[in-house]
């Protein structure tokens, strides 16, 4: 991309979301950016903003981008775990919480961008693994990445010039895998015990080195069909891919 590229991220106050504005800031990208909580990154524009209070979206989106002639990319990166528990034991009020954020206001960011009518080159959004594999304990979150997979697929026909994916980045070591990794219980929860197994390893990146990796593969990913779901693994790391899913990469 040139200098001239433009970017917005959601959720870039910590973790992925800050790394991937903070890295696309070093390589020449104007950035825009929201989060709940504020970020100190120099020369990123950004804006204070519960994504799930949809009138204050509104108004952050037309003050943050809304006189920008273009979007080159945007990765809608903002969304919270919920507890790791039993479905059965999920609060109807925590399940609708998680995908209040997860998926509703990526749609609300979706029909804003879509009566902007300027042009947006790539969308991005943060799934997970999570949305296919149904992992004991992951109700609420793989719930609203499976629903966030398709809600990539349906804006494809509705985006037609637009390149959408639905991106599972993979582990990372954030704030929220240290919960994980410490606190939630691997003995009720399998899957978790692959997640302390890889903390410290190669496979569980840092946000700066994962941030690096997705950036790095942006241009691969629009050889996929616009809406599909992507497992970074799938194009970087084939073997762990097929360790994960049971099945080798598509070949795309």
């Amino acid at each position: 991309m040139t200098r001239s590229s433009i970017a917005f991220v959601t959720g870039t106050s910590s973790g992925l979301g800050r790394a991937l504005a903070e890295r696309l800031l070093a390589t020449g990208w104007q950035v825009h950016g929201c989060s709940r909580r504020p970020n100190d990154l120099e020369n990123l524009h950004h804006r204070s903003c519960d994504i799930t209070d949809y009138a204050l979206l509104a108004e952050t989106l037309e003050r943050l981008v809304g006189a920008l002639p273009k979007l080159d990319l945007v990765v809608l990166n903002a969304g919270i775990l919920g507890r790791v528990q039993q479905l059965t034991e999920t609060p109807m009020a925590e399940a609708k919480r998680v995908m209040e954020t997860n998926l509703w206001a990526n749609k609300a960011i979706m029909d804003w961008l879509y009566q902007w009518g300027r042009p947006v080159q790539q969308v991005v959004m943060i799934s997970s693994g999570a949305a296919v594999l149904g992992n004991k304990g992951w109700g609420s979150y793989g719930l609203s990445k499976a629903a966030l997979n398709m809600l990539a697929k349906l804006y494809a026909h509705e985006f037609p010039h637009t390149h959408i994916t639905a991106l599972a980045p993979g582990i990372i070591d954030t704030a929220m895998m240290v919960h994980l990794c410490e606190e939630a219980d691997a003995d009720t929860f399998p899957a978790l015990r692959r997640l302390r197994e890889a903390r410290g390893t190669d496979a569980m990146p840092t946000p700066e080195e994962a941030a690096e990796r997705i950036l790095s593969i942006l241009p691969r990913l629009t050889e996929y069909p616009s809406g599909s779901f992507v497992d970074i693994r799938e194009i970087l790391d084939p073997e762990a891919y097929t360790r994960l899913y049971g099945k080798p990469p598509s070949g795309n």
